[in-house]
């Protein structure tokens, strides 16, 4: 079935692998093909982690997998980030190029020999059908509510926000990281991108609000257990009870 969820994650990652090979073997296609894998990645997983890694957890009982591949997910997107701001043509950008590619395989290998296939024999047709619509759409969302700056001084088409939580005045969590999928990897940031970050951003539902991703991210910070099986709003509460000094799960 074409809209079932395995059949829509794995080609997510034979695109993803397409863009790699093609960055590998023609250095003239990074200004473009890296921020467009940056941002397919991003999108890719933050739906992954908001609609399919409950499921995973919850309906599979792999919750040690779907945590694990959540981790996976943010030092990916991590080093993609990273190499938006890198040279494109130096020598330090190609050995960032393949960490970032080993890792990105490194994790779709895991995800399509152990979590994909524990949640096919957990749950029928029916069910893969429906994660694959939610799948879709949250990915459609993130998508579009990133869009890519063009090369060499263009111009974005909108707003873009930040998965990952900011840090300090209003910096990024990793030093000169870009928000999320914007910009090209040579000469810095894109014109016009905006963080999400502290005191100016756009405030979110309440006051532990945000995108379930960066809930999640959070609630890691904040040591919460089971966060990975969570929904958006199970994360919500959780963060609050930290936070306010409360009774969040936290690891020992």
């Amino acid at each position: 079935m074409a809209d079932d969820l395995i059949t829509l994650v794995t080609t997510d990652h034979r695109e993803l692998k397409r863009l790699f090979d093609m960055m590998q073997e023609d250095r003239s296609s990074r200004p473009l093909a890296l921020p467009l894998a940056v941002a397919m990645l991003d999108a890719h997983s933050e739906a992954e982690e908001d609609r399919v890694y409950p499921a995973v957890a919850k309906e599979a009982g792999e919750k040690a997998e779907a945590e694990h591949a959540a981790e996976e997910h943010h030092q990916a997107e991590d080093l993609g980030r990273h190499l938006l701001e890198m040279d494109w043509e130096s020598q330090e950008f190609d050995q960032a190029l393949q960490e970032w590619i080993s890792a990105v395989l490194h994790h779709v290998e895991e995800e399509e020999n152990e979590i994909l296939p524990a949640l096919r024999e957990a749950v029928d047709e029916d069910r893969l059908r429906e994660l694959g619509l939610q799948f879709a759409a949250r990915r459609s969302r993130a998508l579009a509510g990133q869009p890519l700056a063009a090369v060499d001084g263009g111009t974005d088409t909108g707003p873009r926000t930040a998965r990952r939580p900011q840090g300090g005045e209003g910096g990024a969590r990793t030093a000169g990281s870009t928000a999320r999928s914007g910009g090209a990897p040579k000469g810095g940031t894109a014109k016009g991108s905006t963080a999400k970050a502290g005191g100016t951003g756009t405030r979110t539902e309440s006051q532990a609000g945000g995108t379930r991703a960066e809930l999640y991210d959070k609630a890691r910070e904040l040591g919460i257990e089971g966060r990975s099986s969570m929904t958006k709003e199970e994360l919500a509460r959780e963060v609050s009870k930290a936070q306010g000094g409360g009774k969040g799960r936290r690891k020992r």
